[in-house]
């Protein structure tokens, strides 16, 4: 018997967006290292939340330019409450680059993954610095 092999799409539409941020935040909600963070430190009103990434990542990938917000100063005022160092984001990127890869290959997926490698490392590039 063989095994059918299927090719996964690449990250094209809004539909995968909210795919790939739905499978991703539900891994990081469940997550040892990153599940406190969210859940019980920065206490992420999740239905709030998700709306906000699915604009982020349409944007950054899309371009639909639909994201306003500062990242940076939500992430800065939450690592003077937890430790957010070298293993929170490189758990951060690890679960993101798995998420990207099972559901998605291509152009824009291999896009995905750099970019939030990028964003991980200024952010924590940001915080370091800010200690």
């Amino acid at each position: 018997m063989h095994k059918k092999i299927v090719k996964k799409k690449d990250i094209e539409t809004q539909a995968d967006i909210v795919l790939l941020v739905d499978t991703f935040y539900q891994k990081v909600s469940n997550n040892e290292i990153l599940g406190f963070i969210f859940n019980d430190v920065a206490k992420v009103d999740w239905p709030g939340h998700l709306p906000k990434m699915y604009s982020f990542w349409g944007s950054m990938l899309l371009g639909e330019r639909t994201y306003t917000g500062d990242p940076m100063a939500t992430h800065m005022e939450l690592s003077k409450q937890t430790a957010m160092c070298q293993p929170q984001f490189t758990a951060w990127i690890n679960l993101f680059t798995a998420t990207v890869d099972e559901l998605f290959e291509g152009e824009k997926a291999r896009e995905a993954k750099l970019r939030a490698t990028n964003v991980a490392g200024f952010m924590l590039h940001k915080v370091q610095v800010a200690v």
